[in-house]
């Protein structure tokens, strides 16, 4: 109970007639509707807007206590994953040969490439990224359906920068009480100096986040070469510039304001959730009426299990109260969980007054059924079509990528002129070839013609008339597309309709093959009467 003491207790009086918390009537709806309700009510200002009423509400510094629990161990756990996938990955090596670049994970602009270890997205590919950010879509439907805000409770980057530097906070600051009273002390040279100290790291984060950022779009070692020694090119300093300043801010000063007024997220999982979704419930029925563990000796039957301590308040990193209902700014992340667990030990009264919980559970429980375990709140359809159709986009994907072609065959014929009427009777066409190699080596392609009578050939600008043939052999280089002009010849005598011969040209590489229909243009047929 020592924690418990240490915190000023809120003063509310422990009335019987006091109102219930936001959602004690069980009304899903009405909970949605007034979320926002329940929001800490605006201090007053000196800007008065329309009516009287204020225009904004004065900031207020939340100063979350540290707890340890099972909940705060996962989230550390959540954190140091993700920063050091984050920070980690762009220095990763992969070898892909002598004609790829060996960065495991690599955004090449320049080149128009993404890779992802033994993965090459081209543009004409675009279709893959669109799918993953489909599949990151469903998955944060899956998840708020699932188990409410829980992305933005463990892994979201405002979340994950916002606790980094809020344990930064506590080692230069202390915990809770401490940095509250520091805040209300006057500026002298001790608290300048540790402000200074605190914001120093601050902005070394900042920093090393804009410059992990830049490393995902060049080589990492050669850009860190350039950007220190004044090389790198001027949009990776303005790059690195904008994140730094704008991690320091968000991360460092606004925090759980990007929650509750910037983020977008709070309001569109409202529509997700349902009274079966798990969420973070306080449950009244069996906490209010609350009051100190003094009050509750002298009349046991006029109090609940809480014990009014507010420890739940004190270590939620948004200063949310979740007794009093759900609140837009309560992202889920369960510490409240293990900061009350940890006093109804302490008091000798049962866990679980804060939990995750289904509203339909909490009902149940309150009018006395057994706990139903929240595994159980998994089992229901719609979390079961949302995985459904996330995996069925994800196994799609996966098929595409592994029956895709290494090579790839564009062609465009030439319109002015058509063609070409030799002295000889005989007619040529031009076309212009795209032949893509999608592999980090070398390759020797074939490009035959399909589909035109007997006596067609072809050569290029790199092999003679005297040389011309139905097939043609080219080189094209490792992860290039080669343009070549092609030239394609029918002798004299050829009939074909007006709109040409239809044919193929056939590129093969190896087991691969690609191919692309065109035409052959030719004179008009002449009648006797256009004689």
């Amino acid at each position: 109970m020592a924690q418990a003491d240490e915190l000023e207790r809120p003063a509310r009086p422990p009335a019987p007639d006091a109102p219930q918390p936001a959602h004690a009537g069980r009304d899903w709806a009405a909970a949605l509707e007034t979320a926002e309700s329940t929001t800490p009510t605006p201090a007053p200002s000196d800007e008065v807007g329309f009516m009287g009423s204020a225009l904004y509400e004065k900031g207020k510094t939340v100063h979350n206590k540290r707890i340890d629990g099972p909940f705060r161990r996962f989230k550390w756990a959540v954190m140091a994953i993700t920063l050091v996938i984050y920070y980690a990955t762009p220095w990763i090596r992969w070898d892909r040969g002598a004609y790829a670049p060996d960065q495991a994970v690599l955004v090449d602009l320049a080149n128009r490439r993404f890779y992802m270890f033994d993965i090459e997205i081209w543009p004409h590919e675009f279709y893959f990224v669109a799918g993953l950010l489909i599949m990151a879509g469903i998955g944060l439907f899956l998840v708020t359906s699932a188990v409410g805000r829980a992305w933005c409770g463990y892994a979201c980057p405002q979340t994950v920068w916002t606790d980094l530097f809020q344990h930064v906070d506590r080692f230069f600051d202390g915990d809770r009480n401490a940095r509250m009273r520091l805040d209300k002390a006057p500026w002298t040279l001790a608290k300048t100096t540790r402000r200074l100290a605190k914001w120093a790291v601050y902005l070394a984060i900042a920093f090393w986040t804009g410059g992990a950022w830049i490393m995902y779009f060049a080589d990492a070692p050669t850009l860190t070469w350039d950007f220190w020694h004044g090389t790198a090119d001027p949009v990776a300093y303005a790059t690195v510039a904008i994140l730094t300043g704008t991690t320091f801010w968000l991360g460092g000063f606004m925090r759980e304001q990007v929650c509750v007024y910037m983020c977008p997220w709070p309001r569109i999982q409202t529509a997700m959730l349902d009274e079966k979704s798990l969420i973070v419930t306080y449950k009244d029925w069996r906490g209010e009426q609350r009051g100190s563990l003094k009050k509750a000796a002298k009349n046991p039957d006029a109090y609940g299990d809480c014990i009014d301590c507010a420890m739940c308040v004190a270590v939620c990193p948004t200063g949310v109260d979740i007794r009093e209902g759900q609140q837009i700014g309560c992202i889920t992340c369960g510490l409240c969980i293990d900061a009350c667990d940890r006093v109804m030990k302490e008091v000798g009264r049962p866990r679980g007054l804060i939990d995750y919980a289904t509203l339909e559970q909490c009902d149940a429980e309150a009018a006395g059924a057994p706990a139903t375990p929240a595994w159980k709140a998994l089992l229901r359809p719609r979390l079961f079509v949302y995985f459904g159709v996330w995996a069925g986009i994800g196994a799609a994907l996966l098929f595409a990528l592994g029956t895709r072609s290494h090579t790839d065959l564009t062609v465009a014929p030439d319109r002015n002129p058509p063609f070409m009427l030799l002295k000889d009777g005989s007619v040529r066409n031009a076309y212009t070839l795209r032949l893509r190699n999608m592999e980090a080596r070398p390759r020797e392609m074939e490009v035959a013609l399909e589909g035109l009578p007997k006596g067609a050939v072809m050569w290029t600008d790199a092999v003679s008339l005297e040389n011309a043939a139905p097939r043609q052999t080219v080189t094209v280089p490792a992860n290039a597309t080669q343009v070549l002009r092609a030239y394609v010849m029918l002798p004299p005598g050829t009939e074909a309709d007006d709109d040409g011969l239809a044919f193929t040209f056939r590129l093969t590489a190896q087991d691969e093959s690609d191919s692309a229909q065109t035409t052959f243009a030719q004179p008009a047929k002449t009648t006797p009467e256009d004689d």
